[in-house]
């Protein structure tokens, strides 16, 4: 245990984190029993329907159903559906709303919609009392905060795909899984610690900067699209361009010159070429370029397998510590909005 070194964290509750992760742990075997239940019951599709940030985070699940199974996966904007309609979407859906404040209008709105067309709903939320926990067929609350929730998020969402997967061929991966994840809120925190130093010098480095391309690609992406729209966009209130990886080449690059600074987010998964590609590029035409591989951590006991899983997450714990800096060095908490006072995922 780390408790006795937590203080060394710049603003970093470990107990909380410890807490929060290890309960997105505990929740992976009442979601493979809902899922499993609800697949049986005769679900023929899985909407993934956030709205926000909350939405993004459930990209690296959805990619790799569709990429593994030929069952039917969506991964859309709750609003995009609600106003275009989705023919799909029906009494044989099973739709998956990750709320984070549970009252989110957007989310409000979807589970009505999707419950009026026949659809089962499984809401993730972190308040149980919220209205979107109390009108899902089926609520999973695990209270986490803004920083803590990507991981969260992350987690849950992987518990659903992987109970898919085997249920749908009859493996075992679930269980090989978790059993390797159940030492992973302690494993997080060594990846706070050994990221801390670098994390401070990257934000002195960064703090006056008024714009960040940003990418990734694969699970990454969903965090280099999370980190600059919900973090530096609407927590720190600086301009970022995030762009996949594949897409880096058609157009961005023209974007990159001297003192235009780029961070990229490497994974452990298939995709990581994309980004090493990127990376080859960028220092050829800045010095502005900052590289964040999930590779780089330790993480005891977790197979390559089981890694390249949870690339994201590895990421969004480092990712904290750095914002952490941020806040402070450039005196705007992380709190602080414009035009709304709290995160409403």
């Amino acid at each position: 245990m780390l408790n006795d070194t937590d203080t060394a964290l710049l603003n970093f509750d470990g107990d909380r984190f410890r807490s929060i992760q290890g309960g997105a742990v505990a929740l992976a075997g009442p979601l493979r029993d809902t899922v499993v239940s609800l697949l049986e019951g005769g679900a023929r599709n899985l909407f993934f329907l956030g709205a926000g940030g909350a939405g993004v985070l459930m990209l690296p699940a959805a990619q790799l159903l569709q990429r593994s199974c030929g069952f039917p996966v969506h991964l859309l904007k709750a609003a995009e559906v609600m106003a275009t309609g989705w023919r799909g979407l029906g009494r044989d859906s099973l739709v998956v709303i990750p709320s984070l404040s549970g009252s989110t209008s957007e989310s409000i709105d979807m589970l009505g919609f999707s419950q009026e067309r026949g659809a089962t709903v499984i809401a993730l939320t972190g308040d149980g009392d919220s209205p979107v926990a109390k009108a899902a067929d089926h609520n999973f609350t695990n209270f986490a905060q803004d920083d803590t929730s990507s991981e969260s998020f992350y987690l849950q969402s992987l518990w659903i795909a992987l109970a898919l997967l085997d249920h749908l061929d009859g493996g075992d991966r679930f269980d090989a899984v978790t059993h390797e994840l159940q030492s992973l809120p302690e494993a997080l925190i060594g990846v706070k610690h050994a990221f801390e130093p670098r994390a401070a010098e990257i934000a002195e480095r960064i703090k006056d900067e008024t714009y960040h391309v940003i990418t990734g690609a694969g699970s990454t992406w969903a965090q280099a699209w999370y980190y600059g729209t919900c973090i530096l966009e609407e927590m720190q209130w600086i301009r970022t361009r995030p762009i996949h990886s594949a897409d880096f080449f058609h157009g961005t690059l023209e974007l990159v010159e001297p003192g235009v600074s780029v961070m990229i987010f490497k994974g452990e998964d298939d995709a990581r070429p994309l980004t090493e590609r990127v990376e080859a590029f960028v220092p050829r035409v800045t010095d502005q370029s900052i590289v964040i591989d999930a590779a780089a951590f330790e993480l005891p006991g977790i197979s390559t397998a089981t890694r390249a899983l949870i690339s994201p997450v590895i990421l969004a714990t480092a990712l904290e510590r750095l914002s952490a800096h941020l806040e402070v060095l450039r005196d705007h908490p992380l709190t602080t909005r414009r035009y709304y006072k709290r995160v409403a995922y």
